[in-house]
């Protein structure tokens, strides 16, 4: 099964993707666990761009082209082979991802950023989307926490910014039906439980 994990910076996805790694890995499943951007080669060299904070002018169209390159280089060198093996990939960020932040974060034309998706991703659909949810206030709070050079380019968006991607994945939970928003203000443990829960009830449909 391909799984994503997606929601705004902070929200707590990296730890939710190790547990469920952990928890596949003791049930004796092969995972593949991936990030975005980056993965491979040439997707972390593009990562890398992406995220200096030394390319602040980078326009919203290049962000754009890059990310979705980064993405069609993990799909064609990764996630569909793994697939193809019976492989689990979990991702820490996808397509939905560029969606939120390029198309209603950076306000590009929704209708090409869509359909730019589709192209690079092909057949690699996720069978399952996590959306951990967060007020963006409390992400501005778990943001305060850690030392402002630690933060990326895209971390370093104003307030407005982030307000605009919440509300672009709360739309995606709407239209999507792979989609399972869960309340990032539960404890990890509750959120993992949730995941659990969900991914066992998608089994049983599918079986």
């Amino acid at each position: 099964m391909f799984i994503t994990f997606e929601g705004l910076d902070f929200c707590g996805k990296s730890t939710q993707v190790k547990l469920l790694k952990e928890y596949l890995e003791n049930k004796n499943e092969k995972v593949l666990v991936i990030r975005e951007p980056g993965g491979t080669d040439i997707s972390e060299s593009i990562r890398s761009i992406l995220l200096d904070k030394k390319n602040i002018g980078m326009c919203d169209e290049t962000e754009l082209l890059l990310f979705s390159a980064s993405r069609a280089q993990l799909v064609k060198e990764k996630i569909l082979p793994a697939l193809e093996k019976n492989i689990w990939v979990i991702s820490d960020r996808f397509h939905d991802s560029t969606i939120a932040y390029q198309s209603y974060g950076r306000g590009l034309p929704g209708d090409f950023v869509e359909k730019l998706q589709s192209f690079v991703i092909g057949q690699a659909v996720p069978a399952l989307t996590f959306f951990i949810d967060l007020p963006v206030e409390e992400v501005f709070r778990r943001m305060s926490i850690v030392k402002k050079h630690e933060l990326d380019r895209i971390e370093t968006s104003q307030r407005e910014f982030y307000e605009n991607v919440r509300k672009g994945y709360l739309q995606l939970s709407q239209k999507e039906k792979r989609f399972r928003k869960i309340d990032g203000m539960l404890t990890i443990e509750e959120i993992h439980k949730v995941i659990i829960e969900e991914i066992e009830k998608k089994i049983r449909v599918e079986a």
